[in-house]
């Protein structure tokens, strides 16, 4: 009795953490109506953080499962779907009017949409060393890393009054205006077939592990410094990082197609001859 006990405890452990994902999620919807936009960012940071810990823990503890599959798409869903373009339209777009409802609703869809091939993938057993499209917590990160940057242009939250990096804050004002822009754009990367860098297969010998740890160390004491600019460039870095690496493949392998569906003839015509 005390094993088949301790059995669903371990299993209820990160469905726990799962709804606290959802939880911060719905927290940030309702500061974000209140025009807390400070608070509303910082409670999807800690929604980040129990996204991660749920699937951490699930696997550490072999009790991944398909309702816990179902219940983190859900959260997510709240957390990296509705609550940040929530918090963006009430900040950002909603001087634009029906067109800023517009693109607020086209977020939510895409991050919908996602996150419903994510599971199609998942039940299929297709495996993949990368993620198809700009996973939604990525996609939320730029936002609520904007908004933390942002903000921070004028009165910051919390009474924190953290460093900046001045070339980065004198660039806000105009990603400001950039956002309709950005968030359609961030919207398409979800649902588009852009491969993301997953670091759940990251495998690193001891030399790449010493050089990994020692990046770790500088990025940990920048972001001790500069805690909202660093996440905002981190964020904002790892989604034009699918773009970088997708779309010159995709002309190179375009060129490739052309360059060999001209030299087809040639090989017909030396068969014919044969």
């Amino acid at each position: 009795m005390k094993k088949i006990e301790l059995k669903k405890g371990i299993y209820i452990l990160p469905s726990l953490i799962t709804c606290g994902n959802m939880t911060f999620g719905l927290l940030s919807i309702m500061a974000s109506v209140e025009g807390r936009f400070i608070t509303a960012a910082w409670t999807l940071v800690f929604a980040l953080g129990c996204d991660i810990l749920d699937g951490r823990i699930a696997r550490l503890t072999h009790t991944t499962s398909e309702f816990g599959v179902q219940l983190d798409s859900l959260s997510d869903l709240v957390s990296f779907g509705i609550a940040p373009a929530m918090m963006i339209y009430m900040l950002a777009l909603n001087a634009m009017g029906k067109v800023g409802i517009a693109i607020a609703i086209l977020f939510v869809l895409c991050s919908a949409l996602r996150l419903a091939r994510f599971n199609v993938y998942a039940q299929q057993g297709a495996v993949f060393e990368y993620f198809v499209g700009l996973p939604t917590p990525a996609s939320a990160g730029v936002c609520v890393s904007f908004v933390l940057s942002y903000e921070l242009l004028g009165p910051a939250g919390f009474g924190l009054n953290f460093k900046t990096i001045p070339i980065l804050m004198q660039t806000m004002p105009a990603f400001f205006k950039a956002m309709p822009v950005v968030m359609v754009a961030l919207s398409f990367l979800m649902v588009s077939n852009v491969p993301y860098y997953s670091f759940k297969h990251m495998h690193f010998s001891r030399v790449k592990t010493i050089q990994l740890l020692t990046m770790l160390i500088v990025l940990v004491i920048l972001i001790i410094v500069f805690p909202q600019n660093i996440f905002f460039i981190i964020f904002l870095v790892y989604a034009l990082s699918g773009c970088v690496m997708f779309f010159p493949n995709l002309i190179l392998k375009k060129g490739r197609k052309e360059a060999g569906d001209k030299a087809e003839p040639d090989g017909d015509e030396e068969e014919g001859l044969e």
